[in-house]
């Protein structure tokens, strides 16, 4: 099982919360509307940013590799309750010469990345409560 720790912990806004992996650092919050600082992005467009963000880096990384010429890469990501839970819709633009058999073989190659792979299929969370 891979491991990251990331922290987090209390920031200078009522939910902001200080982010860190050990060599970077981000924050995120809720926006004023909701009771928060809106110093950084919440939980949600978190989410959303990883799989946008690994969608556009496996993409580009496997047309480079093809040499293929892919320009860009533009993920669009959102997300709603549905009667069977949440549903995340993902829409891929990409720019470049790219004749329909690159492009069906990069669509099959986002589902392929890291993230999504994390977020479609069964989802186990162990919680342990640390003593401080």
């Amino acid at each position: 099982m891979a491991s990251l720790e990331v922290k987090a912990v209390n920031g200078e806004a009522p939910f902001q919360v200080r982010l860190s992996d050990g060599t970077h650092a981000w924050l995120a919050d809720e926006p004023a509307e909701s009771g928060g600082g809106g110093t950084g992005p919440g939980p949600s467009t978190l989410l959303l940013s990883a799989l946008g963000a690994c969608t556009a880096m496996t993409v580009r990384m496997y047309a480079g590799r093809k040499g293929w010429p892919l320009e860009g890469v533009e993920v669009d990501l959102g997300y709603g309750e549905v009667a069977a839970g949440t549903a995340i819709e993902r829409r891929i633009t990409l720019r470049g010469l790219l004749d329909g058999e690159q492009r069906a073989r990069l669509l099959d190659i986002a589902n392929r990345c890291p993230v999504h792979k994390i977020l479609s299929g069964p989802i186990s969370i162990a919680t342990v409560l640390e003593d401080a």
